[in-house]
């Protein structure tokens, strides 16, 4: 008989407990995506694209993340004894490569929130000007203060934490949904059509080709849809573990078009040029060019309580990664090791340290968000890459059951797709996420001691370890010499 481990005795049976119902999945899912990224959607593809060129990557992208949401899906379903989204590179293709993946959302999760956190001191600036001036400090303690309340909310408990996020997500759609009807019924054909290609103001970043133009929208895109698989990160604390991939592929639609409509329909109100020099966050300036200052403080309410929902689920997600990831022995048991409501204390107050000392950095740059955003998008896209491709490995081993081809079709789209857009992204940004695979892989050497392992390692999984390694050093010496820029 299998003796449990400090992580796996410690944590308590979601079974015990109430468990997340589909209404708190999907919310769950249009939170952890839905954050501040959406108000400033309109400015940002503004500079990046005109609006036909930005409608193509919106279809794209859309496409891509739907093919990666059915991977998903095809996967809880026929994998329900398979938990967290690391738990499919693990089971297809190792342990290490487990490891790779869930260190990797792990860095992506709470890299994330350090992103979130600075949306909202811009947003709480509109009402209060002493978060805009040049002296940080203000922010960083408001800051710091809202990261260890969530932390504390957290800690209490994840399914007491969800029922607050879907009271949030009711909260923050309501200004969403009055900025979308106001600019609507302002929509103007003739100004939307104006420059539907091209628009050559000396003030952006040039109009260049199409496909330059689309390939610019790939991050904005890609980062506000970061958040995605939420729901089946949850799924082993779900009523019913088949609730988190319908979840998620409703979650999808209803922020696509909440998207769509959000970043598309400003281009029919103000030219390319005013939306790409409007200030940021945009959307809490373009409404108040709309219908004035109450249009402002609306917009800058939901963007506050938008980016706290977000700040509430990705607190939540890192600690739900790393206390799997313990329970599979792929970190040290203490990160699974469960307080009396089921919350990995210890993973979660390291996730908040580290968040603490990102926060920090506000103090000497102005460029923590666009550090955190790109940095998080490229290391969860390399977990979604490995979740495509362990579609594809299962479709081949059973293909032979019905629907199995198309189940491998979607596959090789999701993973076609997401290979693309780390290229897209910035290889720059994947470089320097090696680096913090460095402490990551020898808490995973200590927790295969643990289990008395260490000998055990595979050639494939020295040699991967010592390909990133290698690579996290050189990015090391490569940002000391100035060579790779942050």
């Amino acid at each position: 008989m299998k003796t449990l481990s400090a992580a796996e005795s410690a944590t308590p049976d979601p079974a015990t407990h109430q468990g997340l119902g589909m209404g708190a999945l999907i919310s769950t899912v249009v939170t952890s995506c839905v954050g501040g990224g959406i108000f400033a959607l309109a400015s940002d593809l503004a500079i990046a694209a005109s609006p036909g060129p930005a409608l193509i990557a919106w279809g794209l992208v859309g496409f891509g993340i739907l093919m990666l949401a059915l991977c998903l899906n095809n996967l809880v379903l026929k994998r329900p004894d398979l938990d967290g989204i690391f738990s499919y590179a693990e089971e297809g293709f190792g342990k290490y490569t487990g490891f790779i993946s869930g260190w990797g959302y792990w860095i992506s999760a709470w890299m994330g929130t350090v992103a979130f956190a600075t949306v909202m001191m811009n947003a709480m600036g509109y009402f209060f000007p002493i978060f805009n001036g040049a002296n940080k400090f203000p922010t960083v303690i408001f800051a710091s203060i809202v990261l260890w309340l969530v932390t504390l909310l957290v800690n209490r408990g994840i399914e007491s934490a969800s029922f607050v996020n879907a009271i949030i997500t009711i909260c923050k759609l309501i200004p969403l949904f009055t900025f979308i009807v106001v600019a609507l019924l302002l929509f103007k054909v003739n100004v939307f059509t104006a420059h539907f290609w091209y628009n050559v103001g000396d003030n952006l970043s040039g109009a260049g080709s199409i496909s330059a133009q689309i390939k610019r929208c790939f991050i904005i895109m890609m980062w506000v849809f970061v958040g995605i698989e939420g729901a089946t990160m949850l799924a082993s604390r779900a009523k019913k573990k088949s609730d988190a991939g319908k979840a998620t592929l409703i979650g999808l639609f209803c922020i696509l078009g909440l998207y769509m409509l959000a970043s598309i329909l400003p281009y029919g109100y103000l030219s390319r040029n005013a939306l790409a020099t409007i200030h940021q966050p945009g959307m809490v300036y373009i409404f108040r060019e709309m219908v004035g200052s109450w249009g402002g403080a609306l917009i800058s309410g939901g963007l506050i309580i938008s980016t706290l929902g977000s700040w509430i689920s990705w607190t939540m997600l890192p600690a739900e990664t790393t206390r799997l990831m313990a329970k599979r022995h792929l970190l040290p048991a203490i990160f699974g090791k469960a307080n009396r409501y089921g919350v990995a204390s210890f993973s979660l107050v390291l996730s908040s340290v580290l968040i603490q000392f990102f926060l920090l950095s506000l103090l000497i740059t102005d460029r923590a968000y666009q550090i955190a955003y790109s940095m998080c998008t490229v290391a969860v896209t390399i977990c979604y890459i490995l979740v495509a491709a362990y579609q594809i490995k299962y479709s081949i081993q059973h293909f032979r059951e019905k629907g199995s081809g198309f189940q491998l079709t979607v596959g090789l789209l999701a993973l076609t797709f997401e290979c693309t857009a780390v290229y897209f992204s910035g290889i720059k940004y994947l470089i320097l996420c090696t680096i913090a695979y460095i402490p990551g892989t020898i808490l995973y050497l200590m927790a295969r001691r643990e289990v008395g392992d260490q000998v055990d390692l595979s050639r494939k999984e020295w040699v991967s370890m010592s390909a990133i390694l290698t690579c996290g050093l050189l990015a090391i010496v490569f940002v000391l010499m100035g060579r790779l820029v942050i």
